[in-house]
């Protein structure tokens, strides 16, 4: 019989048909930044230096799960600034051109944790109505209770109302007892502990009863739902199988735990951040957090960041010079394949006027060689270091912005348009409520007092807006106050007709208490254009309170913006920036590193991170100045040492320069 023949061959060749993408990633990224994003599965930590392309690994990232049918709705997005997420799925959206990316949730955690508080309000026995409270309504509320309970009116001294509010919020977002808080930033006050404890329990109470949170009291609330209730936690996670952390650095020991119980189910936590850029511990940012991260998520894959694309390698060899030193770090070396024209300088002047006359002079140098003025910049460790140079820049002729000063939604008029929508959302928002009755001309606390009685006993409100005769010549204003708020109150009056009534209403009282009243029109201004793109008063409150504007235009209307000027800001304003040019001034033990940060080694490890920030802001020339002699009111003239972080540095890094004035 004849057989035909069956051959087995030793191997089979499976070809494994290959995944078409839209983006070629392994080509739009370097080697690091391809391994991070297409890292599906399972917790990452990544570690992306100064410059390194940390926002593009993440919008990259994005894409790529979405493009490995990861439904958009299942991701989640955390950001420190809603402006940051947004413009993250922006760029995603634009690199797919599908809309997918559109459906992607991104935000701040206390803007998640608003999203998800107005959905499960109940379990935490608030009304999903509840009303966000700034710090400042917050300091009003602790001194209002502070008053009632007379704290402060003994002989011994207690502390104030913004003392009290930072040793709450301290205590809440580092997750340690007040009285630990007092131990270590506030000893004087010790002896008080009972009665702030006590201020802080009916603080506590206070927020429940009214239906109010403050900010920490939104991340608070989110991980208490999720501690205690196991199913909404569980419904939670299925909604978000895949989390992404931008900044991870700057997490506090309450985003720390909450992203614990948010990826501890499906696992796929990927966290971004730099632990030498840690620099936010006064907000309560625990630098611990991104270093316990892998033994939070077991099987972390670290992957570096390190081929930097900002700054000359001549500035980058000192950086990764200053950064070499610190205790606790995730090791790396910054590297780019860009060369530049000079290495840093460390510049050593007599006097802080020399100092300042260097700058001044160095400045006009450059602008003569063709480098604009927005693209230099001045950091400084403490506002009060730049004193000095803006009196030489003045005389120089050169302008210059300085970044502080109030917030846009902390001036006292916006302020005012803000507690009048907020009564809207929550007519039990006696703090509002409070605000607005006391903007009535001749109405003082005692006779605002008693309306609010009226208003907590439902004798009147919005629904009921009639007078007594109690309050004398102030019932009919209160009357129109009430009828202004009754005729907005409706859902089918639309938000821009709302704000329409009420700032008829708010203009006579708005230019009776502001001198200032045209300057401080602009600002109104600016709230309507934003009012502008929202559809309702609740979204525009989150929005403008959780993340607003930084500026008023009150605070820089001097400034006349259709010309050149220089930059001065504090480093802690000038993270995630870049200019060409940076000078960091007063490099001097006693004030950077600070002296309060000396003798607390915690603490000088975040001064180093500090200087480290400055210097990794500039792209092309680099400027360390320091005085050796500065004029003390008590002491006179003290001679002073070069910061710590630079005394010791490789002198083949920098150049030397002595400032001679002919």
């Amino acid at each position: 019989m004849d057989f035909k023949k069956y051959i087995i061959k030793n191997k089979f060749e499976i070809v494994k048909k290959q995944k078409q993408y839209k983006i070629n990633y392994e080509q739009e990224l370097n080697s690091a930044q391809y391994e991070a994003v297409t890292y599906l599965n399972g917790p990452a930590l990544i570690i992306a230096g100064a410059g390194t392309g940390k926002t593009r690994t993440i919008i990259y990232r994005v894409a790529y799960l979405i493009e490995n049918e990861i439904e958009p709705s299942d991701i989640l997005l955390l950001t420190f600034t809603r402006k940051a997420a947004r413009e993250m799925l922006r760029r995603a959206a634009h690199l797919l051109e599908d809309g997918k990316c559109e459906k992607v949730s991104g935000g701040t955690f206390h803007s998640f944790a608003t999203s998800i508080l107005r959905k499960y309000a109940n379990l935490i026995k608030y009304d999903n109505s509840f009303t966000i409270i700034d710090s400042s309504d917050s300091e009003d509320v602790i001194n209002l209770l502070r008053s009632k309970m007379k704290y402060g009116e003994q002989k011994k001294r207690f502390p104030k109302k913004d003392t009290l509010r930072d040793i709450f919020s301290k205590s809440i977002n580092t997750v340690q007892k007040i009285e630990y808080i007092l131990e270590k930033d506030y000893p004087y006050y010790m002896d008080e502990y009972e009665k702030i404890n006590n201020l802080f329990h009916q603080y506590t109470i206070y927020k429940k009863r009214y239906n109010l949170m403050d900010y920490d009291d939104l991340l608070l609330n989110l991980l208490f739902l999720l501690k205690e209730n196991p199913k909404t936690k569980l419904n939670i996670q299925n909604k978000y199988k895949y989390i992404m952390i931008d900044e991870y650095q700057d997490t506090n020991k309450l985003q720390a735990e909450i992203v614990k119980l948010l990826g501890d189910k499906n696992e796929n936590v990927f966290a971004v951040g730099d632990d030498s850029q840690s620099i936010y511990s006064f907000r309560g940012a625990n630098f611990k957090n991104i270093l316990e991260f892998p033994s939070i998520f077991k099987n972390t894959k670290i992957i570096k960041l390190e081929q930097n694309y900002r700054s000359t390698q001549e500035i980058l060899n000192l950086t990764n010079e200053i950064i070499n030193n610190a205790i606790e770090k995730y090791s790396k070396r910054l590297y780019t394949n860009r060369s530049g024209v000079e290495k840093p300088w460390i510049v050593v002047a007599e006097s802080e006027e020399y100092q300042s006359k260097f700058i001044a002079h160095k400045i006009l140098k450059l602008r003569e060689e063709g480098i604009d003025l927005k693209d230099i910049a001045v950091l400084f460790r403490s506002s009060f270091h730049s004193f000095d140079l803006e009196i030489e820049l003045s005389k120089s002729n050169i302008p210059f912005i300085k970044f502080g000063g109030f917030k846009f939604v902390e001036t006292a008029h916006i302020k005012d348009i803000i507690s009048y929508l907020r009564i809207l959302t929550n007519p039990k928002d006696i703090v509002s409520w409070n605000r607005v009755i006391l903007l009535i001309d001749g109405v003082g606390p005692r006779t605002a007092e008693k309306i609010i009685q009226d208003i907590e006993m439902n004798k009147i409100g919005i629904d009921k807006p009639h007078t007594f005769e109690k309050y004398g010549k102030h019932g009919t204003k209160i009357f129109e106050l009430l009828m202004v708020l009754n005729k907005i109150y409706s859902d089918k009056v639309d938000l821009s007709t709302k704000l329409n009534i009420l700032l008829e209403y708010y203009d006579p009282l708005f230019k009776s208490k502001y001198d200032d009243f045209s300057k401080r029109k602009k600002d109104i201004d600016i709230f309507l254009t934003i009012a502008e793109r929202y559809k309702n008063v609740d979204d525009l409150l989150v929005d403008i309170l959780l993340e607003p504007p930084n500026e008023s235009v009150i605070d820089i209307d001097a400034e006349d913006k259709n010309r050149e000027y220089v930059t001065l800001s504090t480093i802690h304003s000038a993270k995630g920036l870049e200019w060409k040019v940076v000078f960091v001034i007063s490099a001097l033990d006693g004030r950077f590193p600070s002296s309060k940060a000396i003798d607390n080694s915690e603490e000088l490890e975040e001064e180093r991170r500090l200087m480290y920030v400055a210097c990794t802001r500039a792209k092309d020339y680099l400027f360390i100045t320091y005085p050796t002699n500065i004029f003390d009111r008590e002491n006179g003239i003290i001679l002073m040492k070069p910061s710590r972080f630079i005394s010791d540095i490789d002198k083949n890094l920098v150049e030397n320069f002595n400032i001679v004035i002919e």
